[in-house]
């Protein structure tokens, strides 16, 4: 049975992936042994860890002035150590609040120097992406998520400033090419667009690191894992090892660029859909701040008591994880690198035939 999964993540994984994933999990390289069990000292995997790596550098065009990490933590712990390893007490740095993890990225910050909120969608329940506001050149870096998986919203443009970026780009990483040199650093969860749960990219410029005042706890300082190649610790390897393999298969596809049409023409499937409906409507107020990796959308008001007939008609169609998350409700359609334009359509079919039933 073909289940067509929107879920936000874990997400989608291609399907080579999951088989080679698969049988490594059996015998990993005809070793006999699972990739679950050998060493992360091991050369075998000592070669896995540099490939991604490489792919990093490769896929996203990242000069050697970066350290590619691979962490524990996810990107929440991120919110933390960005601001730990960075920022100084008397320091200040800006934030552009878009979100839920925008939200929770300044919590944290504020623990370890002076935070700023340099712009807010927050006054329409985060539906846009800010425009328009000044960016001081003191600041020590500012601080965005580049895509919203619950709201729906995406940076298509970066801020222009001098003052080095520093972004969460947990569920758009390897979607889209990056002029990664105005990025001080950029991090990303694994689970959305780049493999399982269980590891965190991180993007370091090496020169940003070593200038905080504070003692940083060993496991916590980015340098400790710069050192390390990613190894102070037993690293997830199997998170590295699929990571690895969806890098690979992104390079197949032509690499980052040819995911840009692949994409924009899935997105396209399912706006088009909400759009042209006399019963949905799209969350994002500004269409063109809408994402590429989730779409987010609602039934209007005259139709809202029918949403648990849609999802009872999407599930029969086996379109799964369609639900929108717990704090907005509504729907939502993650539409990943690794979805097939098919499943897109899938979700889209259903929409029209739900539709003809109850306008």
């Amino acid at each position: 049975m073909k289940v067509h999964n929107f879920s936000a993540g874990p997400a989608i994984l291609p399907a080579s992936v999951m088989a080679e994933a698969a049988e490594a999990v059996r015998d990993f390289n005809g070793s006999g042994l699972s990739i679950l069990e050998i060493s992360h000292r091991s050369k075998p995997f000592v070669a896995v860890l540099e490939e991604a790596v490489s792919l990093v550098h490769e896929l996203l065009g990242v000069s050697d002035d970066y350290a590619v990490l691979f962490l524990t933590g996810g990107a929440s712990s991120q919110f933390y150590m960005t601001a730990m390893n960075i920022l100084n007490d008397n320091e200040t740095a800006g934030y552009i609040n878009t979100g839920a993890w925008s939200t929770k990225a300044i919590k944290e910050a504020k623990n370890f120097g002076n935070i700023v909120e340099l712009a807010s969608s927050k006054d329409t329940n985060f539906s846009y992406i800010p425009k328009g506001y000044d960016i001081p050149a003191d600041l020590k870096y500012v601080h965005l998520t580049s895509n919203n998986t619950i709201f729906g919203t995406q940076f298509q443009e970066f801020p222009a400033t001098d003052v080095p970026l520093i972004a969460d780009m947990s569920s758009d990483i390897f979607s889209r090419p990056l002029p990664v040199d105005r990025f001080g650093m950029i991090y990303a969860g694994a689970q959305k667009n780049m493999g399982p749960a269980g590891v965190a990219l991180a993007i370091v410029r090496k020169d940003i690191l070593g200038k905080v005042e504070r003692t940083i706890p060993t496991m916590l300082n980015y340098q400790t894992h710069i050192d390390k190649n990613s190894s102070f610790n037993t690293p997830p390897v199997f998170p590295i090892f699929v990571s690895m393999l969806t890098m690979r298969w992104v390079k197949e596809q032509g690499g980052v660029d040819a995911m840009v049409p692949h994409n924009e023409a899935k997105a396209k499937i399912i706006y088009d859909a909400i759009d042209n409906s006399p019963i949905f409507e799209g969350v994002v107020t500004d269409t063109v701040d809408r994402s590429l990796m989730n779409a987010t959308f609602v039934l209007k008001e005259q139709y809202a008591h029918l949403q648990d007939d849609f999802m009872a008609a999407a599930t029969a169609a086996n379109c799964s994880g369609v639900k929108g998350h717990r704090s907005v409700g509504g729907f939502r359609a993650s539409i990943y690198n690794s979805m097939p334009h098919s499943s897109a359509q899938a979700l889209a079919d259903v929409m029209a035939e739900f539709a003809a039933k109850h306008a």
